[in-house]
């Protein structure tokens, strides 16, 4: 029996063979993947403001809290590959880490495709990702692969959706003291995991859905974003009237993220309201949806990088555009700091058949600007470091 999705109605396209779809690849990618090219190209600086790289903001310091299991993890992982582990391995400072794209239909992928694994390998890729994320953003992680299962269930595009169309990839040898990471690469799910000794910065992060809510299919249930969409809308509510129009920071939705796939130097300024703007009871629910951007890490880490971000809550700036009077309200939401920028939007349908932005297709971005987007300025460091001895 066929599942009915309720609400869903999906674009007209009928299947299409492995062969016309390379084709069309081809054809519609062909100037995103230049753009990609040339963004990769470019020497990593990271996003800055008004052109300008802030120093200083980062440092390879202790954590105390160990990454053994993150290790262990992704040794087991390329243990499991066998002769295929040469297939999802890469230098640590290698350009793979920066060619990811949310774009489900892409030319630009790297490392070993869930969908080619044995069992047990796809168990071992999980595990990975079991390791260095929290319980909340493991769920979220996996739920998101499933509602791309739930895509192809609702508009028959078999050779573009599934949840096993997910690369996974390592960056140098898993190590207690050398810098190393991996990544996941796939339509709405892209993580990017940076190790040094006991330190773990997990950005750029790419999260969303469309749908976000499977209402029949194999997946019936499954649901993500509840949190991040109403703990946005409730700090924008609890504002008076003068904040908000300090918050607004323009007229019409954005078609996506402003920071999104190969914008790794992208310049972008603080705009919005101020937190030391707001009431301690305003601020305590703009730093409760921080939180849910960052406890996607796995607990301690994701406390130090707490800490990190809390040290510049008054310069850091909460911008909205959208609704925000109604319970269901469309929006797209911005927090940026010198050490954290995070961006949630309602965006308009691809796969659905939906052309003004509705709450069927979110997209959330997590990034670090001034230059530790990937752990880079933590790469920096440590080479700087070892070359000084």
């Amino acid at each position: 029996m066929t599942a009915t999705f309720v609400g869903l109605p999906p674009r007209e396209k009928p299947e299409v063979s492995a062969r016309d779809l390379s084709s069309q690849l081809n054809e519609r990618t062909k100037g995103m993947k230049e753009a990609g090219d040339r963004a990769t190209a470019e020497a990593f600086a990271g996003i800055t403001e008004n052109g300008e790289l802030r120093h200083g903001l980062f440092s390879v310091a202790p954590t105390g809290v160990s990454t053994a299991p993150i290790k262990a993890a992704a040794e087991a992982f390329l243990t499991s590959l066998g002769p295929r582990r040469n297939e999802a391995m890469f230098e640590v400072d290698s350009d793979k880490w920066r060619r990811w794209s949310n774009v489900h239909m892409f030319l630009m992928r790297h490392g070993v495709c869930m969908e080619g694994m044995t069992e047990p390998q796809k168990d071992a890729a999980f595990n990975l990702m079991r390791a260095s994320l929290s319980g909340a953003g493991y769920e979220t992680a996996t739920n998101i692969m499933k509602l791309n299962e739930t895509i192809r269930e609702i508009t028959g595009r078999n050779l573009e959706f599934s949840d096993q169309l997910y690369w996974f990839s390592i960056f140098g040898e898993p190590s207690d003291t050398l810098p190393w990471g991996w990544q996941v690469d796939g339509h709405h799910l892209i993580i990017n995991c940076f190790v040094l000794g006991d330190q773990v910065v997990m950005a750029p992060q790419f999260f969303g859905s469309e749908p976000n809510i499977a209402t029949a299919g194999k997946y019936e249930g499954t649901r993500v974003f509840d949190a991040e969409q109403d703990r946005g809308l409730a700090v924008m509510q609890a504002l008076d009237a003068s904040q908000q129009a300090n918050a607004i920071i323009g007229d019409v939705m954005p078609p996506e993220c402003v920071i999104p796939a190969f914008s790794d130097n992208a310049d972008l300024a603080r705009a919005g309201l101020r937190m030391n703007q707001m009431t301690p009871g305003q601020r305590e629910l703009a730093t409760s949806l921080i939180e849910t951007y960052v406890a996607r890490l796995r607990p301690g880490h994701s406390d130090a990088w707490m800490k990190d971000v809390t040290t510049y809550l008054d310069e850091t700036y909460f911008g909205w555009i959208g609704e925000y009077e109604r319970d269901d309200s469309v929006f797209y939401y911005r927090v940026h700091s010198p050490v954290i920028l995070i961006e949630f939007d309602h965006q308009r349908g691809v796969a659905l058949n939906f052309d003004v932005p509705t709450r069927h297709h979110i997209h959330t971005v997590v990034r670090i600007p001034n230059g530790n987007d990937y752990g880079r300025d933590l790469l920096r460091q440590h080479y700087d470091q070892a070359h000084a001895k």
